[in-house]
């Protein structure tokens, strides 16, 4: 006997069960050990970090990561599955501060660095047991018992050989530069970083007036960065673009672009006075060198002190005519472009900004920070008559992804690694991996490695990898490859060091040129370099493991959210080419952002977050893997809501369970146990070879759409197959499972479905590793305890060719679209599936064998199918003309269009169209042509038919009911309210029962006249006419009053 199956769809508590059963029995440890020594299929695990909570979006991640290395599992593979955190960086450091309630650097040193980072060890563990409880209940399956965790020693070991491997190749650089800089944090950011934190920000821009020397006239130049301006050191023109000396209406001479006049003057002009007048024109190159009045006396006094010329016009190319005045201002400390300009021009260099982010103390805006300084720089050059306006703009700007403090760019030393000499190999790499989506892989991250930046590696803090290089005062500098190296080097370096600020700072090392002491320097490295180096560094490569990493590199198999293109898959990519000069990974998958189900972006803020816990609490973890399955393609944005989670879950899962809970039901009523038969294909109906034929489709479809990646395809045909299964196999031969004793027929009719579930189940496993474990421990180890003693331990199916017959499929699914069609005429015209039709006429360019156009008939209530090739006995067509193409073309004539199209034979025009493509016309004696795309052709009925078309197919119903018709109907009506009654007064479905009636004379008529058929079908030992007892219940049928009881003995 196999355990009783609730029908009841609350799956929490069922998943809980199976998670136990998992983990007493360790069968994910099982699962790992019964593959070694098989072909390796290698996946890497992005690791989080363990100091922020799960949200929803982890749930997306988490199940495509383990659907993918469970199938393989299941394929026979090996797939190694370690688990990593990720524990360095400012997200800890910041999280940290806050605790201790800490405000910047200074605070953090006055508290003490050794302090400060023991409680970093101890925050990067703060939420690991919520996350492990989180990917054990989403049915997560990695090694969380011997992780690769990012501070370990030989971790940092790992990556200080990488470091030392790029700075012997010469890739490993100190440069003064203007870098993307965080004031809060102190330090300086990757742009993968900067990438991750824009934010569309309101702000006021400034048109200056720079005086220009000897001359009553203006330079009109345009900034978005007004707290630039106090340290601006020259201005910059394009030297090939046309510039002019203009007369402005409001009294002032200026030197602009031309092309941007009236954007600018305009709004000066008045009635009957122009905005300008130009007096002078020229080319950028002929004001090259044109000085004007310093705008601020901080500036020029800077400038004096290095003896260097400033406040004159430079020219360079970058500078466009698309907005502000063709005159850009040029603080070199402060951009890219303005430093480039700098160096050409030997400008001096003048940072009057802190690294707090403040204003100088030389500044006439002392000690506060560059955007609170934006508004008074304004204020104060309008005071002196130097702002000519000061325009609102939007635009993106970076903010620290970790702090959200806008970021500025300030030149600063720091250590880089020069992605740009790698370039071409960075793009050759990439365009081995197969992106999911294509367009990710060519558009967004081949972009990004088009324009590739070198890596600014170093990051002015204290929790991190630290930077292995040593210096001395004589120059000379040397990079450290691993402890023994260090230890080899140095006199004060203790046995059981630790590879963290402040211990490393203390160790010093000989140098080799002059035999002073070198110190390290005091950077660490970006939190980025850890994880991208987690495919050698897990495995402490190159000191051990060797053979273990060469196995396992690349990796078959990434996945992580869209963001990470910038990211953690970038890093992976750029460490790897440095080092191996090859690709890391060969496959990835790119997820796209859960949103909420108005498409909004969650957050805690705007009330629309979701919390996992609660939505697995809720829903299950099973329910929401497969809404993530199947909903749309992984790399779009996933609107995740309730009413989508319980639909998926209905339509799938649901139908499964029900599937499998007839199974048992009966099974069980009829004592059948499946491991004491075989399934003999030679002796089984139609029905049972089509469901064997699709379900060996299925598992074809399956395993190739899961080799390569496609997820919703696979999650898809499971969907419709499970759907074929239920509604139209089960329906089908439900009768064949009611029958008594058990002849060969029923066996065949259990067998196949039992095969069916079974393997479906396997199928459907690395998608609902709950529900599929739950239906295998049932249908399978109840029975046979020499089977694996997990689902999760099966091999995959494997498709059994000789079981496909494309030809019985492609017949039911013939007959599938005629009853889709047989029961929307039935709709049409109002009739129930319960009342018989007499007649059904099919015209397509398929034929049915006898088979089944019975089971046409019998799903249908039809007494006969008939296919013709002639249906305008029973149906017409009409047509309208497609107003937006047959208006353009025809216009005024449209209206004799439409009365032509009115008057012509449906049949006979709808047979020209067939044949030419176009349908002729006489409108008011001109010939009109119309195609099928200038035609809106529908059904005409025709009184006593109701007719359906689609795709070549037309299926016409005759509603024609004689009184023999209208009887039989009756009948299976009052069939159905006895079923219904059965079931409201709580019946097994094996019961005998006793049925009374009274009621209308008609309806007490057929009662007598059928009630032996009436009997057999409801499982009566008697149908009579009494005053109704036991379960009494009145029905209004065919308009018809009666009134039933129904009992049984014992009642």
């Amino acid at each position: 006997m196999y355990q009783k199956v609730s029908t009841d769809m609350n799956f929490v508590e069922r998943e809980k069960e199976v998670e136990k059963f998992w983990e007493d029995n360790q069968i994910f440890q099982k699962s790992m050990e019964e593959r070694e020594g098989s072909p390796m299929y290698t996946f890497y695990d992005g690791p989080p970090t363990a100091n922020g909570k799960p949200h929803i979006g982890h749930v997306l991640t988490r199940v495509i990561k383990d659907m993918i290395p469970r199938y393989r599992t299941m394929k026979g593979y090996e797939v190694p599955r370690k688990a990593g955190w990720d524990t360095h960086g400012l997200p800890v450091e910041l999280e940290v501060e806050k605790m201790l309630g800490l405000d910047g650097k200074d605070q953090i040193e006055k508290y003490g660095l050794e302090p400060f980072i023991n409680k970093c060890k101890e925050s990067v563990w703060k939420y690991k047991g919520m996350w492990e409880d989180f990917s054990s209940t989403v049915g997560f399956w990695a090694d969380m018992e011997k992780p690769y965790v990012t501070y370990d020693n030989n971790f940092i070991e790992s990556e200080w050989w990488a470091l030392k491997t790029i700075w012997d190749k010469g890739l490993l650089y100190k440069g003064f530069k203007i870098v993307p800089y965080c004031p809060r944090c102190g330090t300086p950011l990757s742009a993968q970083e900067v990438a991750q934190g824009y934010k569309d920000v309101k702000e006021r821009s400034a048109v200056v007036r720079f005086k220009v020397k000897d001359e009553d006239a203006y330079i009109l130049a345009w900034t978005t960065t007004p707290w630039t301006l106090p340290s601006n050191l020259a201005l910059c023109v394009n030297p090939k673009e046309d510039y002019v000396k203009v007369k402005a209406a409001d009294g002032y001479t200026y030197y602009m672009a031309e092309a941007l006049l009236d954007t600018v003057l305009g709004r000066l002009a008045e009635e009957g006075q122009a905005a300008y007048e130009v007096l002078e024109r020229y080319k950028g190159k002929d004001l090259e060198y044109k000085e004007y009045e310093p705008l601020y006396q901080c500036a020029a006094d800077a400038a004096e002190k290095q003896r260097k010329k400033a406040f004159f016009v430079t020219c360079d190319e970058y500078v466009t005519l698309t907005d502000g005045t063709g005159v850009v201002h040029i603080a070199p400390a402060f951009g890219e472009d303005d430093a480039n300009v700098g160096r050409n021009y030997d400008l001096p260099f003048v940072q009057l900004v802190t690294e707090k982010g403040e204003m100088a103390d030389s500044t006439p805006f002392a000690g506060l920070f560059v955007k609170k300084a934006d508004p008074e720089v304004l204020k104060d050059l309008d005071a002196k008559g130097l702002l000519f306006d000061a325009p609102k703009f939007e635009h993106s700007y970076p903010h620290c992804w970790r702090c959200d403090t806008p970021l500025i760019y300030y030149a600063r030393e720091s250590w880089f690694i020069k992605m740009t000499a790698v370039k071409d190999d960075l793009i050759a790499n990439n365009n081995t991996i197969n992106w999911i989506p294509e367009s990710i892989g060519k558009g967004r991250f081949g972009d990004w490695l088009e324009n590739v930046q070198d890596w600014g590696i170093s990051r002015n803090r204290y929790w991190g990898t630290p930077l292995n290089i040593w210096q001395c005062e004589c120059g000379h500098m040397h990079s450290i490859g691993s402890i023994e190296e260090l230890k080899s080097m140095s006199d004060n370096c203790p046995d059981d060091i630790e590879l963290h600020r402040p211990y490393i700072d203390d160790v010093t090392i000989k140098c080799p040129k002059c035999g002073k002491e070198m110190h390290r320097v005091p950077e660490v490295i970006d939190c980025w370099f850890d994880s991208g180096s987690m495919p050698f560094a897990q495995h402490h490569y190159p000191f051990e493991n060797k053979e273990i990493f060469e196995k396992q590199f690349p990796a078959q198999f990434i996945s992580e959210a869209v963001d990470q293109t910038r990211g953690w898959f970038y890093s992976l990519l750029a460490i790897s080419t440095l080092l191996f000069n090859k690709a890391p990974y060969q496959n990835v998958i790119v997820l796209g952002h859960v949103q909420d189900e108005n498409g909004q972006k969650m957050s805690k803020s705007k009330g629309n977050a979701v919390d996992p816990f609660d939505a697995l609490q809720q829903y299950g973890a099973d329910a929401i893997r497969w809404y993530f399955y199947v909903n749309s393609a992984p790399w779009l944005p996933n609107r995740f809501h309730g009413k989508a989670v319980m639909e998926g879950q209905r339509k799938f899962m649901g139908t499964l369970w029900n599937t499998y809970a007839f199974f048992v039901l009966y099974a069980n009523i009829d004592e059948f146990d499946a491991s004491k038969y075989t399934l003999e294909y030679d002796k089984l109906s139609v029905m049972d070879k089509w469901l064997l034929s699709k379900l060996n489709t299925l598992i074809k479809t399956v395993d190739d759409n899961l080799a390569n990646y496609k997820i919703p395809e696979s999650a898809r045909a499971l969907q419709d197959f499970v759907d074929d299964m239920s509604n139209w196999y089960v329906r089908r031969s439900r009768e064949r499972f009611w029958a008594k004793g058990m002849e060969q027929d029923k066996i065949n009719a259990y067998m196949t479905l039992y095969t069916a579930l079974v393997t479906v189940s396997k199928v459907a496993a690395p998608m609902i590793p709950f529900m599929t474990e739950q239906i295998y421990q049932n249908l399978v180890r109840s029975v046979d305890q020499t089977a694996p003693e997990s689902i999760h331990l099966c091999d995959y199916p494997v498709v059994n060719e000789d079981y496909i017959d494309t030809e019985l499929e492609a017949n039911m699914e013939n007959v599938l679209k005629l009853v889709v069609m047989g029961r929307a005429c039935r709709n049409t015209s109002n009739i129930k599936n319960r009342q018989p039709i007499g007649q059904m006429f099919v015209k397509a360019e398929f034929t049915l064998p006898e088979f089944y156009q019975e089971i046409v008939a019998d799903e249908l209530n039809v007494k006969n199918v008939k296919f013709t090739d002639d249906v305008r006995d029973f149906t017409s067509y009409s047509f309208k003309p497609q107003l937006k193409t047959v208006g353009p073309k025809y216009g005024k004539m449209l209206g004799g269009i439409k009365k032509a199209l009115d008057t012509v034979d449906g049949n006979a025009a709808m047979d020209e169209l067939n044949a030419n493509g176009s349908l002729n016309l006489d409108v008011d004696g001109q010939k009109i042509t119309l195609f099928k795309e200038d035609l809106l052709i529908d059904t005409a009925q025709i009184e006593g038919y109701v007719s359906e078309n689609d795709n070549g197919i037309t299926v016409v119903l005759d509603t024609n009911l004689t009184e023999e018709l209208l009887e039989e109907g009756f009948v299976r009506e009052i069939i159905s309210k006895i079923q219904t009654m059965r079931k409201e007064a709580g019946f097994e479905v094996m019961d005998k029962i006793r049925v009374t009636y009274t009621g209308s004379e008609k309806a007490e008529s057929i009662f007598a006249k059928y009630a032996e058929s009436i009997s057999s079908e409801v499982l009566a030992e008697e149908v009579t006419k009494a005053e109704p007892a036991g379960y009494v219940k009145e029905w209004k049928i065919n308009g018809e009053q009666v009134t039933m009881g129904v009992w049984k003995e014992g009642m």
